[in-house]
């Protein structure tokens, strides 16, 4: 339920769709002749759009998020383990097109291979299920997409663990930690998206399952001018804001249902 309920709220709580619904609704209430009201959601979702698409408001959301974490230093010692959160195949389009296709977030997948081959003694484990909303078990896992790219990058079949049922961030710690009930002392790296990284380990703090953050992906540079620097493209602005804008009330919606130990985690 709670999986449905969330991908419902985002059609609806997603910036561009907002901008979207606003002048939507603008321009109907203007040709029905409600000129005031019709002018004033128009004004709102221009202002909306203009903030969103070319001021920075998308690395002001995205910054500070990916900037939470650092990666560990290049001479850690070996991990015991390694994770791979979904999120980084697009299974439709794969099913589809009968390609394996990665999304913007891929490096997860790229920096998962990376690692196994440079810590080959370390267990890896990817975890994803469907991201289907229907449940419909006919549709591929991303696990299984997962498993076709890194055998065709060379992993041997049985290098990796594949956990198929989770379907969002909270079902992949819970999972995880009880496919590979991790021991006292072991070092697990968790490979996702930087700025997926503070959610991820408020989640697996939350489930007592402590693991080392590995970010994988960035959307800015991490440069001090990035908090002026308008965006060259609207497209650009509209998806930094809707990711960064998922990600804050990611954080808060976790923390309040008791899903997270912190409402921004720390190092």
């Amino acid at each position: 339920m709670f999986y449905t309920l969330s991908k419902i709220f985002w059609l609806f709580a997603a910036p561009s769709n907002i901008i979207a619904m606003l002048l939507a609704a603008g321009a109907i209430l203007w040709i029905a002749k409600r000129g005031r009201a019709g002018r004033g959601l128009l004004l709102a979702g221009a202002a909306l759009y203009l903030l969103c698409a070319i001021a920075p408001l998308g690395q002001w959301l995205v910054l500070p998020l990916e900037n939470r974490f650092s990666r560990p230093p290049a001479d850690m010692p070996a991990p015991d383990g390694i994770i791979v959160l979904g999120g980084a195949m697009d299974d439709s389009m794969i099913e589809a097109r009968g390609a394996l296709v990665l999304g913007p977030s891929g490096s997860r997948m790229t920096e998962g291979v990376a690692l196994a081959l440079r810590y080959p003694r370390a267990k890896m484990v990817f975890t994803g299920g469907s991201a289907d909303i229907s449940g419909d078990p006919r549709r591929m896992t991303e696990a299984e997409a997962a498993r076709r790219l890194f055998e065709s990058l060379g992993l041997p079949p049985g290098r990796v663990i594949y956990e198929d049922r989770s379907r969002n961030t909270w079902e992949n710690a819970v999972f995880t930690r009880d496919l590979v009930q991790p021991k006292a002392g072991e070092r697990w790296l968790l490979v996702t998206s930087a700025t997926h990284i503070p959610r991820s380990m408020g989640i697996f703090r939350q489930v007592g399952f402590e693991v080392i953050p590995w970010p994988a992906h960035y959307w800015t540079r991490g440069k001090s001018g990035e908090w002026i620097e308008p965006n060259r493209k609207a497209s650009d602005g509209l998806w930094l804001v809707d990711i960064g804008a998922r990600e804050w009330m990611g954080l808060a919606v976790y923390w309040i249902t008791g899903k997270s130990n912190a409402v921004f985690p720390a190092p």
